[in-house]
């Protein structure tokens, strides 16, 4: 059977595509910034390296077997038939690409900016893990996102897929959206870190007898505000690019796109920044950062269908969703995220799926056809899937991987560090990075 037609682009909105992806990388390295900058300063060197191999793994499994999982809109699939209705649940692409006509038509277009998001997608764990997450196991466990998750989810989404259908199957809205990838990227990749999380535990010496956490703050700000600039840029391009391969937009609806993104993160920014000074006394620093990529991660899914003051609206939200996650999970529910990669990634990239049904307006003409009545039920239907399937199935693979690979460094590993411990040097040999507090518990 094979999915709808995946549209034809105009060779400037083409062109323009391939240039926006290419900034795609902008925001692998933010994240692999922000990640090590909030992190400790003995496991600087691996949380960098962890951020290579995951990227590379990544990349070489989806073109492996990640992208025949996923296709593209218009490519052959597997298909069910329910209720007379037909739902196409995975692709039926060939290994290693073959096939593929490598120009810069849509479906090699969706394909390069594919390859750069499931890198991204691979990073948000290393927040979560940071600090005792092994390297091999990183390696393994980024396979089997890059390989069955990732795709999986994509694929009802962005390649036709049974999400996607809800409109045209049973009039709910224009079916499941999600422009630049609040779902696909960023919850697939929050939930496996909420995963790996529960799995490995919190660092030793963070939580007391009693129960209270530590503040174990990130050693190096700079690198968190370099990241957080980097990330903009990224994903800039990653939403621009989104909303001409998967909104079927002009290149010239690029602007709002790219306003739309600026604000959600700044406005995001700055809502993380007035709590922290409402409640604290003075505004935190890691925080703002993770609001302001909040604010990003927000905007995704909505970004080529509200106007710039949602947009606001909508960073608003996930910057203050962000600060007081990041306690809730630390406090209440004792998980220890380093990064805040759930918060930010996971709970915010829920709510920017969450936000298409609520904020955005699809302009008449538009490729996306059905009507907005029902818009919203699409988007829980797709929240659900997440929380009820993916969630499961991503702590089932990595709980498997612990089982036969213990995912978590040993006791003396996360004493020296992980740079000392994995790769057998610093990252920076000139200074003391080994903290007492740690070495009494």
């Amino acid at each position: 059977m094979t999915s709808s037609s995946a549209g034809v682009l105009s060779e400037t909105a083409s062109a323009l595509c391939f240039v926006l992806i290419l900034l795609v990388p902008f925001a692998i390295a933010g994240l692999a910034l922000i990640n090590t900058g909030l992190g400790r300063s003995r496991s600087a060197a691996h949380s960098m390296m962890a951020s290579l191999m995951a990227v590379a793994i990544a990349a070489l499994v989806y073109f492996v077997v990640g992208f025949s999982w996923q296709g593209y809109a218009s490519a052959p699939v597997h298909a069910l038939s329910v209720g007379g209705k037909p739902w196409n649940w995975i692709a039926a692409e060939p290994f290693f690409m073959r096939g593929l006509q490598f120009d810069v038509s849509p479906s090699s277009l969706t394909v390069l900016l594919q390859v750069f998001s499931v890198g991204l997608a691979a990073l948000i764990p290393l927040g979560a893990g940071a600090d005792r997450w092994r390297l091999g196991a990183i390696c393994i466990s980024t396979a089997l996102l890059a390989g069955l998750t990732y795709p999986l989810f994509a694929n009802w989404i962005w390649g036709g897929g049974w999400l996607a259908e809800l409109g045209a199957n049973y009039g709910l809205g224009r079916g499941f959206v999600d422009a630049g990838g609040s779902s696909s990227i960023q919850v697939v990749g929050g939930l496996t870190a909420l995963s790996l999380a529960w799995i490995l535990g919190p660092r030793r010496g963070k939580y007391s007898a009693e129960g209270m956490p530590a503040a174990v703050p990130g050693h190096n700000a700079v690198l968190v505000a370099l990241g957080c600039f980097l990330a903009t840029v990224g994903w800039c391009g990653l939403n621009s690019a989104g909303a001409i391969l998967f909104a079927h937009g002009e290149a010239d609806g690029c602007v709002l796109v790219t306003l739309n993104t600026l604000l959600a993160g700044a406005s995001a920014g700055l809502t993380a920044a007035a709590i922290t000074q409402v409640r604290f006394g003075k505004p935190d620093a890691s925080l703002t950062v993770n609001g302001w990529i909040g604010g990003l991660v927000a905007s995704s899914a909505a970004c080529a269908f509200i106007k710039p003051a949602a947009a606001v609206l909508v960073g608003i939200i996930a910057g203050a969703l962000v600060t007081f996650a990041v306690e809730w999970l630390e406090f209440e529910l004792k998980v220890d995220d380093p990064g805040g990669a759930i918060s930010v990634h996971g709970v915010s990239g829920i709510w920017g799926v969450l936000a298409v049904g609520i904020v955005a307006r699809f302009p008449l003409g538009s490729s996306i056809t059905g009507s907005e009545s029902g818009q919203w039920l699409a988007q829980l239907i797709g929240i659900a899937t997440l929380i009820g399937f993916v969630l499961p199935m991503t702590y089932g693979l990595n709980w498997l991987l612990n089982r036969v690979y213990p995912q978590r460094v040993d006791i003396e590993g996360e004493r020296q560090g992980m740079d000392l411990h994995e790769l057998g040097a610093d990252a920076y040999p000139d200074f003391v990075t080994h903290a007492d507090e740690f070495i009494q518990r």
